[in-house]
């Protein structure tokens, strides 16, 4: 499937060393003023070749919007936007034609579909997360208008994990670290692996802000499950937590619980959210993110005809994807947020009325 979300939907297409990539959006409110620089700040966050601690790729990623706006507006038709590719480098993969990349998702689409797209990656490669940048770009315009906010961060690299997050810091840091005082220990460690042509990973928290209580479905369209989904459809993402995460195995019920007060809740163990919906505090959510598995060592593999033998990959990669891959987290994040704003409007008879009184 290469469609995600209910209300808010977006649909992407293209491959890593295609001619262009991009997303058709729907279900896009009409009347939200569609600001065309703000989605390009978004791309920039994510387009690769930008410092030492990403894919030396150099790519502009200029976004083109082709239809679902006039005179700066959303019309409430279809949003496609288009971003081309302009540095393909095939010849970088011509020596792994036939050979699986350990780690690559080469082989099971190759078994799946029995077609061997080799460059870069083709349909699977993490260059597609460009579109969802900018998809979430647009959900977040229009979320902003109701005082919601995303924001995300490297809160660990290589096992160096931030004690302090402030997410307004990796506004200034490179590697968009969320806390200054082991900012340089989580660069080291990056460098360190790619001088050693080879890759760590790492770990992004989200933290959505300005929700109001009762998003998400209950049983089988819960926010956390959505989240949840949404974090595990990125690229080199094997785990999410939300809240205390897996830590809340190792709570009492005393101790997880967060106790409610006239003014809100004290805690935020839940992360947010109660029953599958948001309940008004914060939601935060860890996306953890595997070495990038494009290394430059020797490594034991088979080609296409399951011949045993051993290859040397080319060829311009990330050093650590969980950097530029916290970009993605948000805009997914945005995405979900706006498909369960749109949800939730049609839940009560007393919305219902409100939306069509006269």
């Amino acid at each position: 499937m290469n469609k995600f979300g209910e209300r808010f939907t977006i649909t992407t297409f293209g491959e890593s060393h295609g001619k262009a990539l991009g997303c058709v959006l729907d279900g896009v409110p009409a009347g939200i003023t569609l600001d065309e620089a703000f989605i390009q700040s978004e791309l920039d966050r994510r387009k690769p070749g930008q410092n030492e601690f990403a894919t030396a790729r150099k790519e502009s990623d200029k976004v083109e919007i082709l239809s679902g706006v006039f005179e700066g507006m959303t019309t409430g038709t279809p949003i496609m936007m288009v971003i081309y590719n302009t540095d393909q480098k095939s010849g970088d993969y011509s020596n792994v034609k036939d050979i699986f990349r350990p780690g690559h998702a080469d082989f099971t689409y190759f078994h799946k579909y029995g077609i061997r797209d080799y460059r870069g990656g083709g349909r699977s490669s993490a260059r597609e997360t460009a579109a969802r940048v900018a998809g979430g770009a647009v959900a977040k315009l229009m979320l902003k208008t109701l005082g919601i906010e995303c924001a995300s961060g490297i809160s660990a690299i290589h096992g160096i994990c931030a004690e302090n997050l402030d997410f307004d810091y990796p506004k200034n840091s490179p590697i968009y670290a969320l806390d200054k005082n082991v900012e340089e220990a989580q660069k080291q460690a990056i460098l360190t692996a790619k001088n050693a042509h080879d890759s760590v990973g790492g770990v992004a928290t989200v933290k959505i802000s300005g929700l109001p209580i009762g998003l998400g479905e209950g049983l089988y369209y819960k926010l956390d499950a959505v989240l949840a989904e949404a974090m595990m459809g990125i690229n080199a993402v094997k785990a999410v937590e939300i809240g205390e995460g897996i830590h809340s195995a190792e709570l009492l019920g005393s101790q997880n619980n967060d106790p409610i007060t006239p003014s809100g809740f004290k805690t935020n163990h839940s992360g947010g959210i109660l029953g599958g919906m948001s309940n008004g505090d914060d939601v935060l959510i860890r996306v953890h993110f595997k070495p990038t598995p494009s290394i430059f060592i020797d490594q034991e593999s088979i080609n296409t005809a399951h011949e045993s033998l051993h290859v040397s990959l080319k060829g311009r990669h990330d050093p650590c994807v969980a950097v530029r891959g916290s970009v993605v987290a948000e805009s997914m994040a945005a995405l979900v947020i706006a498909d369960m704003v749109l949800l939730n409007m049609g839940r009560t008879m007393e919305g219902i009325r409100g939306y069509y009184s006269v």
